[in-house]
This record gives C-alpha cells, structure tokens and sequence, in this order.
C-alpha cells in the first residue's frame, strides 16, 4: 500500500487524495518528529510561567480572559472538544473526514502547534487503522476552524463518541481504538486547542473538487465537440489563431481539445449546406471560451490551495525563536472565496452544456435531427425528459452558485464577529460538482445519439472512440424508448469516472 511520509514542511494535493480517497497509509518522518518534542518544550515552559498565555493557561474565545489554574488545564483541554464537537445534520463523506484529519496532523507535524508527538502519532495511528470519526454537516462557520467537525476528531483520539470501523459499521470510538490497539490520547496544554483550529475540512474539500473537476472540464471539452459535430457545425472557430489574440490560457487549452476530438470529423463544415448558416450559436461557437474561464478559475484555485498546503494554521502558533503568538490565520476567507468561484464556474459550464443538449432536441434549431432525438417522434417522446432532468440539475446548481462567503454570522459573544461560511462553501460546491457530472452525462447520452442518427456520414476518430466505450459500458444508443433513467445513470458513471476522457486520450493524445 501507498505510504505518505509527513515532515514539517507541508503536503501536496496528491498526497491529500491518496489518504482520503486511496486509503494509503501515513508515516511522520524524524524531522516532524523533532520538531514536534522542540516546540512543546516551548510550551511546557510557558505553562509553568505565572503569566497567562491564550490557549496554554487561559480559556477560549470570549471566555480567554480567564486564567486557568495548572490542576484544571487537563480537563479544560478535554471540556473544549466536548462542547465543541456539537455538529448536527447527516454524516460527512468518509473521504472528507481522512482528508480532514489528514491536513490537521499536517499542520501539528510542522512544529508550530505546541502539540506532543505521541498525539501526532495516534491521529496517525487513527487514519492507517481506517478508523473514522462520524462528523455531521453543520457546525463550522469557516473561522477559528473547521471547529465542530474537527472536534468530533479530535473526540475519537480522546476515544469518546462514535466513529465508523473499517467495515463500515459504526460504533462507539473506544472500542474501535481498543481493537486496534490505540490508547487513548489525554490532552495536555493547548493541545485540545490546536486540534480544532484549522481550515481543513473546506481545504480537503477543494482539493477533492479540483481534482473531480479537472475530469469533468476534460470531459466538457469532448461532449461539446460531440454536439458541435452532431448540429454539422463548424471547428473553424477552434483554430489557435483565434485563440491566441486572446490569450486566456483556459480558452486555448479549451479550444485545442475540442480541435483534437474534432480531427478527422465528416461532420463539421457543413453549415453552409442546405440551411446556411453565417455562425453557428453561441452554445456551440463559444464553448472553448466558457469552459476556458473555468478552467482559468480552477488555476487560481489550486494557487490559493497550494499556499493553504504550505501554511500552519493553528491559534496560537509556536514561532521559531520562542514565541507563542495569537493570529487570525484560522479565517477561512482565501479558501472560501475560490469554494464559492469554482460553484459559479461550475453552474456556468453546466448552463451552456444543456443549451447544446435542448438544441440538439429541437427539431427546429438541429438542421435535421429528429424531434427530441426519437425513433418515431410523437410515439417515442425521445430524450425530451433526459432535458428536463439536465435544465432541474442546472437550475439547482445556480441556486448553489450564490456565494456561502458573501455572508457571515456573528459568534461567541461578538468576539467571532466576523467568519468566512467556508465548510458552507465547500459543502455546496460537492453538491454542484456532483450535478456537472450529471449535465456533462446527459449532454453525451444526447450527443452521441445525434451524431449516430447522421446516417452517412463518418464521425471523428475520437468521437468514434468516445461513441463505442460508452456503448461498452451501458450507455445505450438510438432506438425507440425506453427505461432511460438506468442509461442515464451509466452515463453518469461513465464521466464521472473518468472514462470518457481515457476512451479518447489514446486517439487525441492526453487534452490540457
């Protein structure tokens, strides 16, 4: 199995996703090691100071003008990810909770935290052992942390509420860590602290999107080159040269993968046949610049994602001369603002696809496809529902564009009075990419039908390609109607999975 090797200098989104998606194993390495033993000297020494210090020696929030006294700090570690493991709603995906725990012992391992390497170890222990806390939807406002849902870990390590088992089941997290012989972790000064402050969940989250995104945009490329070909419209609008005098980097990539789906195609350059037309529509001319925004979206995303990789997010933090220092880091905003950009590139994309797949049904607007794509129109109703469940996924996914971070509710008496809604932000963004790969699959289930019914004329190479392994894996071809939620599903299935990106890599060359 995979192992990923944590040291003081950060992850890489790769490693992210092989722990939470990949199941692979974690090891610290000596350095992270040593760094943790040197920064909790640090603060074992300020705890023996008379002198309060936030998170080591006082309380929490707007409780942190109390001083705690030594003989109660043990159960003031406790106490706080009692009360804070408050979350309430259905479960977290089990992936979201690995990638959660995972960057939280990330930023303990970079020695900024005060925490101790025995804790570091058993959240290790916890994440190889395949245990996972029960995390609820709701209970982070995207500042001081992902607080509740990395209480309810941080609640497991203390072998207290309820956490899923290898198998599946859930059970109470004491006998899952007596099973697999973890003890227990008793927190100590400012460690109950520093396993709750950080923006992990909506950071996993990210990462997870950009990578399930990277596929669909991929995908989105050939499903529009697939509905160009299917409406006989023309690829001359794909060349670089257009391209390049305006140079998005998106757009390019874009419109260079639709020309390499396109190569070789019968059907393109025919809009000037029986019905001329000057331009073919916008849906369909524009699609490199639509998707190209995205994808240019997507960039900055991985920028401010790869910044958070390399970031210690904890309050307070153990700097490298000594010191114990309060900040703000915790705010989710950098992270929060691209969660909500990427929800509205997403609904954008999902937009333009469905206007490709209504065009496609149109008898009207097709240039001589039949109505709704049926085998015998006014018997057959075709694909028109397919639409109507593609147009309900898109308008969904525009009430999910409306940003999580433009808002904000103030806290903890006044003192939290201004958070980032980042998990919130993150949360819908699962949901819309989830609704793209659905739009992306019901525009292909269209568009392969549409360019199959163009009787007598060759698609390209890589249509053909595309076409044959998704009638491989289920996704049905024309013919009178039927049960079509099953098609829909193995189309679904078929994106998301990124096998219709693999079907027409091997003729096109790997797409940007």
């Amino acid at each position: 199995m995979h192992t990923v090797v944590v040291g003081t200098a950060g992850v890489t989104a790769s490693d992210v996703l092989a722990v939470a998606r990949g199941g692979a194993r974690v090891e610290l390495s000596g350095e992270a090691l040593a760094a943790l033993a040197a920064a909790r000297e640090i603060v074992e020494a300020l705890a023996a100071k008379p002198e309060p210090v936030y998170g080591v020696s006082t309380g929490f929030g707007a409780l942190a003008t109390r001083h705690i006294s030594p003989e109660l700090r043990a159960q003031l570690q406790r106490n706080i990810v009692r009360s804070h493991a408050a979350g309430m709603g259905p479960r977290v995906e089990r992936e979201v909770v690995r990638a959660l725990m995972f960057l939280r012992l990330k930023t303990v391992c970079s020695g900024r935290t005060g925490v101790r390497p025995s804790v570091a170890q058993a959240m290790a222990d916890v994440l190889n052992a395949g245990i996972t806390p029960v995390v609820h939807e709701f209970g982070s406002l995207g500042c001081s942390g992902d607080l509740a849902p990395l209480s309810h870990c941080a609640l497991t390590l203390m072998g207290e509420g309820d956490a899923e088992g290898p198998d599946g089941e859930v059970r109470p997290a004491g006998e899952l860590l007596a099973a697999h012989g973890i003890e227990p972790v008793e927190l100590r000064e400012k460690e109950g602290l520093a396993l709750l402050n950080g923006t992990d969940g909506m950071l996993g989250m990210l990462l997870m999107a950009l990578a399930d995104l990277d596929t669909l945009y991929k995908s989105a490329d050939i499903t529009a080159a697939l509905s160009l070909e299917a409406l006989l419209g023309t690829d001359r609008v794909l060349a670089p040269e257009l391209h390049a005098i305006r140079p998005h980097p998106g757009q390019s990539a874009s419109a260079a993968n639709m020309l390499a789906v396109l190569k070789g195609s019968e059907l393109t350059g025919h809009h000037q046949d029986d019905a001329p037309r000057v331009q073919d529509a916008y849906s369909v001319r524009c699609a490199p610049q639509v998707a190209g925004a995205g994808r240019d979206t997507m960039a900055h995303a991985r920028l401010v994602a790869d910044r958070e990789l390399a970031a210690a997010v904890d309050n307070p933090v153990v700097l490298p001369d000594g010191r114990v220092e309060s900040n703000g880091n915790f705010h989710g905003a950098p992270v929060a603002y691209v969660l909500d950009f990427l929800a509205v590139a997403a609904a954008d994309l999902a937009s333009i696809a469905e206007r490709r797949t209504d065009r496609l049904l149109d008898k009207n607007r097709s240039h001589g496809l039949p109505p709704f794509l049926a085998d015998d129109a006014g018997v057959d109703s075709g694909l028109m529902i397919a639409q109507y469940t593609q147009a309900a996924l898109v308008s969904e996914m525009k009430r999910l564009a409306v940003p999580a971070s433009a808002d904000s509710i103030p806290s903890s008496a006044m003192q939290e009075d201004h958070v980032s809604m980042g998990w919130s932000a993150a949360r819908k963004l699962r949901t819309a990419v989830d609704n793209l790969a659905r739009v992306i699959a019901i525009e292909l289930y269209a568009a392969s039908r549409a360019v199959e019914l163009r009787a007598g004329l060759t698609p390209a190479p890589a249509s053909q390609a595309a076409i044959g392994a998704a009638r491989e894996a289920g996704v049905a071809g024309p013919g009178p109607d039927r049960f079509l939620a099953p098609d829909l599903a193995a189309a679904d299935a078929f994106v998301r999975g990124g096998h219709l990106v693999a079907a027409v890599e091997p003729v096109t060359g790997p797409l940007a």
